[in-house]
């Protein structure tokens, strides 16, 4: 969703338009420059985030029930939903984006001589430094709720929705850190590692249709999303670029059509957001119809960029998105409690979820909450991209086996919060976690030490303070 790449200038990209997306790509690569960017890729992450965001916000349902104050999803039983869901699932895409971006970016930085652990170093700690802060000041504000009286259940439920989002965070932490491993695959082997990809997918559905055991199903969280990130990297090397107009419709009515029938005359949901926990093959197909109706669309959303003045907006909003991520389901959450005390409290009336009345707050409620996502952002937002001094963090102490350690540590932070819920035992273990992801395993000994060495220096500090004082006492 976010990547380290070179900061847009603003200016278009008017020679790189004139040349193929391939070999401007390939040029920069070879050259060993910043990584370089597409136009299409950048805004259509955007596009996406956009989506996430109207999605969720969209589900957010609020009122006040027999037993109290209600918090639920809104769209959760629609039976309209499933056909919805075919168009506003666009995690596979956010998948082949990423792997766009995190295939130019592996390559520019081996062309410069950096190792895999420090281009694993470089994804952590661009992605964890922002859940860092959101870890803590979501369980400091879950503890303050408790304390304040706010019923257990109330809590609990806002802790969990804040948190279902973080799946995202686990599951994209794991694919970013084998980005090296898979392009290696990938230049050696183009077709059989997808296929060896889609072998384990399927395998892995059919022992859990076979045996009901949906607990098999979460292996691929990581073959899923491996295979779609493997999607990207067939758009970043520009194999796409030689397919006809022809092709691509075909590849994209084809998967479509196996979709349906999978869906529709097979055992999986017509509702793709049902596909999604655990993932299964209809992400996969989804996200082959997504990957060749986006080629066939980048031009003319390239066109659209320059012709619009977007770029400065794109790489604007691109440099803040995983900012934008982590934080619109907490400000949501947020605004769905003002207005339970609002109704509490202050006697405001709240429609019921998919009445028409709700249907008609739709556009106060969205743009409200566009508002203050976009404020929290601007508060935030320096978390993710840090220190404009520090961002060359290449760590020469990092290895391939330590590298491996803080992006598992990543990986379980997110896992703790997911499987045992947002509290504040749980937030503190998330903390513990994501500091040595960020801060790097190989830096805990001699950070250890240090702070031992400070202890022991106090220690006689103060023995010394004592000593003096009583010879003076005693002089005296």
């Amino acid at each position: 969703m976010t990547d380290v790449q070179a900061p847009s200038t603003g200016h278009g990209t008017e020679a790189s338009a004139r040349r193929s997306p391939a070999v401007a790509r390939g040029s920069a690569v070879a050259r060993g420059s910043a990584v370089a960017r597409d136009s299409s890729v950048d805004a259509i992450r955007v596009a996406l985030l956009v989506v996430v965001f109207a999605l969720h916000a969209m589900m957010v349902g609020v009122s006040i029930g027999p037993d109290g104050p209600v918090l639920e999803n809104a769209l959760e039983g629609q039976s309209w939903f499933a056909a919805v869901s075919w168009v506003v699932q666009i995690m596979p895409l956010f998948f082949i984006a990423g792997g766009f971006s995190s295939y130019l970016h592996w390559r520019s930085m081996r062309a410069r001589g950096a190792s895999s652990a420090d281009y694993v170093r470089a994804r952590l700690e661009r992605l964890v430094r922002p859940a860092i802060v959101l870890v803590a000041v979501v369980g400091a504000a879950l503890v303050a709720l408790s304390l304040a009286g706010v019923p257990p259940e109330m809590v609990a439920t806002a802790g969990f929705r804040i948190g279902q989002p973080l799946w995202f965070l686990g599951v994209y932490l794991a694919t970013s850190a084998l980005v090296p491993l898979m392009v290696r695959a990938h230049e050696r082997a183009r077709l059989l590692t997808p296929l060896a990809l889609f072998g384990g997918v399927v395998a892995v559905d059919a022992l859990r249709l076979a045996t009901g055991l949906e607990g098999l199903g979460f292996v691929n969280l990581l073959l899923v999303w491996l295979l779609v990130q493997q999607l990207g990297f067939h758009l970043a090397d520009g194999t796409l670029d030689r397919l006809s107009p022809a092709a691509l419709w075909s590849v994209a009515a084809g998967a479509l059509a196996v979709l349906a029938g999978i869906t529709l005359a097979g055992p999986y949901s017509a509702d793709m957001y049902e596909n999604l926990n655990p993932p299964n093959v209809c992400l996969v197909v989804l996200g082959v119809a997504q990957l060749a109706l986006f080629q066939l669309a980048r031009p003319h959303i390239r066109a659209w960029v320059e012709r619009a003045d977007a770029s400065r907006l794109v790489s604007a909003v691109g440099e803040r998105a995983m900012t934008v991520y982590l934080w619109h389901m907490p400000v949501l959450v947020g605004l769905a409690g003002v207005l339970l005390v609002a109704e509490l409290r202050f006697g405001l009336a709240l429609p019921e979820p998919m009445s028409s009345g709700w249907w008609a707050s739709r556009p106060l409620w969205l743009g409200a909450a566009a508002v203050v996502v976009a404020l929290v952002t601007l508060v935030f937002a320096r978390f993710e991209r840090g220190r404009r001094s520090a961002r060359p963090t290449m760590r020469r102490t990092s290895t391939t086996g330590t590298a491996a350690i803080d992006a598992v540590c990543g990986v379980a932070a997110v896992a703790v919060l997911l499987v045992t819920g947002f509290g504040p035992v749980q937030a503190v273990i998330s903390l513990a976690l994501l500091t040595v992801a960020l801060r790097g395993s190989a830096n805990l000994g001699p950070m250890l030490a240090r702070a031992t060495t400070a202890v022991r220096v106090q220690r006689r500090s103060r023995r010394s303070g004592t000593a003096m004082a009583s010879q003076a006492a005693r002089a005296a």
